[in-house]
Order: structure tokens, then sequence, then C-alpha cells
């Protein structure tokens, strides 16, 4: 079975409690869907046009797992504690077979 991933990459953090809140709530959806945290940190090198903010990448057994629980009723909740607090590119990538 083919992994997908989540991959957030931070441009800004403009409002430290929201973030705060949304990992207080997004941290027990990502594991309870089966999401495994690989890298979470603000050590990070940028290259080309990337921004040197915090990262985070979480790892699912499948794309279509990574996919539902970005698509859940609790993982919005956590969305709508980060209101806007951030700004971030989010993916959700498919892994290689």
């Amino acid at each position: 079975m083919v992994k997908g991933y989540w991959v957030s990459a931070y441009r800004t953090i403009a409002d430290p409690e929201e973030l705060a809140a949304y990992n207080k709530l997004a941290g027990p959806v990502v594991e309870a869907a089966g999401g495994r945290l690989l890298a979470r940190g603000s050590r990070v090198v940028a290259h080309d046009a990337g921004i040197a903010e915090r990262t985070v990448l979480i790892e699912f057994d499948s794309f279509e797992q990574a996919v539902a629980a970005h698509a859940s009723a609790a993982y919005q909740e956590a969305l709508a504690a980060l209101a806007d607090g951030v700004e971030r590119d989010f993916r959700i990538i498919e892994g290689l077979d």
C-alpha cells in the first residue's frame, strides 16, 4: 500500500496562541486517524524560494487515509481554532510505491 503524507511548510506564524490551540486539537486527531509525526521543528534550512520556518511531516498508511483525516470533522475543528494564526503551504502527497 502506498503511504500518504501531510506536508506543512509555515510561511509565517502570526499568532502563537492560535497555533498552540490548533496543536492541542490536531495532535490527537492525527494520531487517532493513524498518522505518525515524522518531523516537526523550527530547525530548517531553506533553499530556492523556501522560507526557513516551522515545517511538519506526518505519515499515514495510505494516501486515502491522509485525505480522510484532513476531511474529518474533528480536524476541521482544529483548523477553525487555527483561524488566521498562521500562513502555511499544506499539501497531502502520495508516497512512492
